[in-house]
């Protein structure tokens, strides 16, 4: 009795179905189209994507209109800024604001000078950062904490207290009185790249302390045993950290040299006080001139030279979004991978 229930449960479930089948079919469509949009559910979900949908458009205007407006701006002729019919869309455009600045703020010179400087100090930043962090995540030592603290607390110092004192010591540079005693006098590194570099190298850089903290947390997340089986097969620490810790640092480092790359490219607190000089070092801040070759002397005189600051903040920008393009996906894996984010 019970067997036969059981085989014949299947077959009026599946009569049901075809039953329900068919009379959804007789329906007529009109009946279904009802029947499936006007319900509370489809109407809820339309409102909601709608004000979902609004309110990001609304986000992304206010977010991308004064780029817009900028690059806009950046092909405008001067006649263009004294036409009240003109807005967004120039009535003639040009390309005379970027050749001016390329040509007469020497953009080509500063963006060579500044991508040397970039790069140098962000390797050595991201190595020297690499070290310290390591040194602080995987090495138990009296002390520990309060250097961990110390680094904290170089990203609270505003860097304008800091400004005498740094201008002081590499404008009078000297080691225990080495220089002084050999030469008779300290050395002065003014317009050179070397306060940048020492500063690099020591993990006192702009934002260092941030790298740091970014390379402890990261290198929290290592097994210990991966260092554990590279001593018992007789690696020591140096060898341990060059082939084992870095090559699983690599994504995390390159997000650091992303962060000092941009930092450094865009400075003009350090370079400004250790390069007072710009006739030798013409960097990218410097760029952000009004060209000699422009003629603003006109009615619409305001309007013009901030269009003419904002083409040159452009150029300025342009390399690094195209580095941003190429590198964001390491970027964002690193960032995932630091204790930034959590």
């Amino acid at each position: 009795m019970n067997s036969q229930q059981t085989q014949s449960t299947p077959r009026v479930m599946k009569e049901s179905k075809n039953k329900i089948r068919v009379d959804f079919e007789r329906t007529p469509l009109k009946d279904r189209l009802k029947a499936k949009f006007l319900n509370g559910n489809f109407i809820k979900t339309v409102v909601v994507k709608l004000f979902t949908y609004v309110l990001l458009i609304g986000i992304s205007y206010v977010i991308l209109f004064p780029f817009f407006a900028k690059i806009s701006g950046s092909f405008m002729s001067r006649d263009d800024f004294v036409d009240v019919t003109v807005k967004l869309i120039p009535k003639y455009p040009t390309l005379d604001t970027y050749k001016a600045i390329i040509s007469s703020n020497k953009y080509f010179e500063a963006l060579f000078n500044t991508f040397i400087l970039s790069v140098l100090c962000g390797l050595i930043q991201t190595f020297m950062c690499c070290v310290i962090g390591y040194g602080l995540a995987k090495f138990k030592f009296k002390g520990n904490k309060l250097v961990f603290l110390l680094v904290i607390f170089t990203m609270v110092i505003p860097h304008g207290t800091l400004r005498l004192s740094m201008f002081v010591n590499f404008r009078f540079f000297d080691i225990f009185g080495i220089f002084k005693l050999i030469t008779g006098n300290p050395l002065n590194l003014m317009n050179t790249y070397w306060p940048l570099a020492l500063l690099s190298f020591g993990g006192l850089a702009f934002k260092n302390g941030l790298y740091i903290f970014m390379m402890r947390q990261f290198f929290h997340g290592v097994p210990d045993e991966l260092e554990e089986s590279a001593y018992i097969d007789g690696s020591g620490v140096f060898r341990t950290f060059i082939q084992i810790i870095l090559p699983l640092s690599v994504p995390m480092m390159i997000t650091i040299f992303l962060f000092a790359f941009s930092w450094q490219w865009t400075d003009n607190f350090y370079t400004e006080l250790f390069i007072p000089n710009n006739d030798k070092f013409i960097l990218m801040p410097d760029v952000v001139a009004i060209p000699k070759t422009l003629n603003t002397e006109y009615a619409a005189r305001n309007l013009y030279e901030s269009a003419i600051k904002n083409t040159c903040g452009l150029l300025i920008l342009a390399p690094l979004l195209v580095m941003y393009v190429f590198l964001q996906r390491y970027l964002i894996g690193g960032i995932e991978r630091s204790g930034i984010v959590g």
